[in-house]
């Protein structure tokens, strides 16, 4: 029997601004202007991949400046693949792979904190393959 739990409300003292802290802490970024910036950018990439209960139990997660940067997107009608996600993300940005990959793993790392256990296996259930490993989780594959 499926049953379907509610989302997670915002941890209590998540504010955005301890939210980025956290980012900036996780991604060694000199300023937290710069982390912001980040934050921005990759739940901008990441409102982009997800869709349906996912997307809105994450969203009630999120404080709300973060929320409001990831369901501004619309979803793609096609999903990438992780890494089809970072290359994405740097170019949208103007980084490299390696810079979009580091600052997609800072910022994804704390929004598994943020959900949960739960909510995080739900999401990666939705997304295509090579999500895990941003989230910093191990990607297990069945032996063919």
């Amino acid at each position: 029997m499926l049953t379907l739990r509610e989302p997670t409300a915002v941890p209590p003292g998540m504010t955005f601004h301890r939210m980025t802290e956290s980012i900036r802490y996780e991604g060694a970024y000199p300023t937290r202007e710069r982390a912001e910036e980040v934050t921005r950018a990759v739940l901008a990439a990441l409102g982009r991949q997800l869709t349906g209960d996912e997307r809105v139990d994450l969203a009630a997660c999120l404080p709300p400046e973060a929320a409001l940067d990831f369901t501004s997107q619309i979803p793609d009608p096609q999903p990438l693949t992780g890494w089809g996600f970072v290359k994405d993300l740097a170019a949208r940005t103007g980084g490299t792979p390696a810079t979009a990959r580091w600052d997609t793993g800072a910022v994804l790392t704390v929004v598994a904190d943020v959900t949960g256990p739960g909510l995080l296996d739900r999401i990666l259930a939705e997304l295509p393959p090579g999500y895990a490993l941003l989230f910093g989780r191990a990607e297990l594959t069945r032996a063919a």
